[in-house]
């Protein structure tokens, strides 16, 4: 196996495929390798759509094989240590990999052992979680009869933050048709301020919740998990309040306060794998520490750092990595030419399909100061307010981004 290659990719996933592919079609003698040790790529963005079963979770599969790049090594390794100074990455097996160019993509990992007890509780029993086991998600809303349902999410970043919400607000639709709403409290508890940052999407969901009589607990950090006394230990922020208040048992302990449930779903806390946090790419919170608008490390100019495990004040979503992509193309093309990089730069577009019922969803398209950017394309769907919620975008959910994604984006091809 060759050694050294002028572009190292570190990642399989939505951005180290895309840069892959991207590159490879704008200038196909680039030599590019991908170091992934995974057989499998998933489509995870559909992972709501399975844990509310409207979507197959075998359909959200494909082989890793299948979407590497023609003329791209693929390295199925674990990578283990960068050595920006000597320009390799080791692997977990031992090999040593030298680049001109790195590009850091490796995505980010659940963190159960960051909240006390929740290693233990995660995906059993009445405890369940979209972002680790969207079937048991499915299993434990057909299970559950009556008492409080619980969605809560931890104070760290985590992939696509409206994720926690969109569950929920399927969860009330199912339990409502199925008729057991009436016998059921639904409660969001939220470090968050506020339900969504951009004021447009934050309007329509509040009068969602409203409509749902979902009681809403802002200011709530999660610490604890006890699965078998069935309690969310969290500790207040300043900030605490609630919206739609509901009649749920609270249990008080000195600083923290307990919510028993009957079920509850979850984000665990999420962060970088351990080999980007053990290593000189990341700043203080342990993320890789790049510039946000050219996507270029702040100390390394011959990496780049992109998708979940950059330090980038916006969302973590595909949304985001598919106008991410492009730059890093770009400004690496341009370096191998000994050019200036470019001026295209990454505005923090990311973008949120907030799901609010079978049938119906917004779309919380927005930038770095949490602007509504709306894509112009959807008014080619008929969508002039995508603020407000329209079957439409459930279809453009369910059916077209699915497409797009495996069609277009995986095979490098702009959206």
């Amino acid at each position: 196996m060759q050694n050294h290659h002028t572009v190292l990719i570190i990642g399989g996933g939505t951005a180290g495929i895309m840069v892959a592919s991207l590159m490879k079609r704008k200038d196909p003698q680039i030599g590019i390798a991908i170091i992934e040790p995974s057989d499998d790529h998933y489509y995870q963005a559909a992972w709501t759509l399975v844990g509310a079963n409207t979507y197959d979770y075998d359909k959200t599969r494909r082989s890793m094989r299948s979407l590497i790049p023609d003329g791209v090594t693929w390295i199925q390794e674990y990578a283990d240590k960068i050595d920006p100074q000597n320009k390799s990455v080791r692997t977990r097996e031992g090999n040593k990999f030298t680049y001109e160019y790195l590009v850091v993509a490796p995505g980010l990992v659940m963190a159960p052992e960051l909240v006390d007890g929740l290693t233990e509780a995660m995906d059993k029993g009445m405890v369940c979680s979209n972002y680790t086991d969207p079937n048991h998600t499915w299993e434990v809303l057909q299970k559950f009869q009556q008492g409080t349902a619980l969605f809560t999410q931890p104070t760290t970043p985590i992939k696509c933050g409206g994720a926690p919400q969109k569950i929920m607000y399927l969860a009330d639709d199912y339990f409502r048709k199925s008729g057991k709403r009436k016998n059921i409290d639904m409660v969001f508890a939220t470090p968050g301020t506020v339900i969504f940052g951009v004021p447009e999407i934050k309007k329509t969901l509040l009068e969602v919740n409203d409509r749902k009589n979902i009681n809403l607990r802002f200011g709530y950090n999660l610490v604890g998990v006890d699965a078998k006394e069935q309690i969310a230990w969290y500790t207040m922020a300043e900030h605490q309040r609630e919206r739609n208040p509901v009649k749920v048992e609270i249990i008080n302990d000195g600083d923290r306060k307990g919510i028993r449930y009957g079920m509850m779903h979850l984000a665990p806390p999420q962060a970088a794998p351990k080999f980007i946090r053990d290593s000189t790419l990341v700043h203080e919170d342990k993320w890789i520490s790049v510039d946000s608008g050219t996507l270029q490390h702040t100390r390394y100019p011959n990496i780049f750092g992109l998708g979940d495990a950059a330090g980038l004040p916006t969302a973590k979503t595909g949304a985001a990595i598919r106008k991410q992509v492009p730059i890093v193309v770009e400004n690496i093309r341009r370096l191998l030419k000994a050019q200036a990089l470019s001026d295209n730069k990454y505005n923090g577009y990311s973008s949120c399909p907030l799901v609010t019922g079978y049938g119906k969803m917004v779309l919380a398209e927005f930038d770095y100061d949490n602007n509504f950017t709306p894509d112009p394309k959807l008014k080619q769907m008929l969508i002039f307010d995508s603020s407000k919620e329209h079957w439409r975008l459930w279809m453009l959910k369910k059916y077209i981004l699915p497409y797009l994604y495996w069609n277009k984006m995986m095979k490098g091809i702009e959206v």
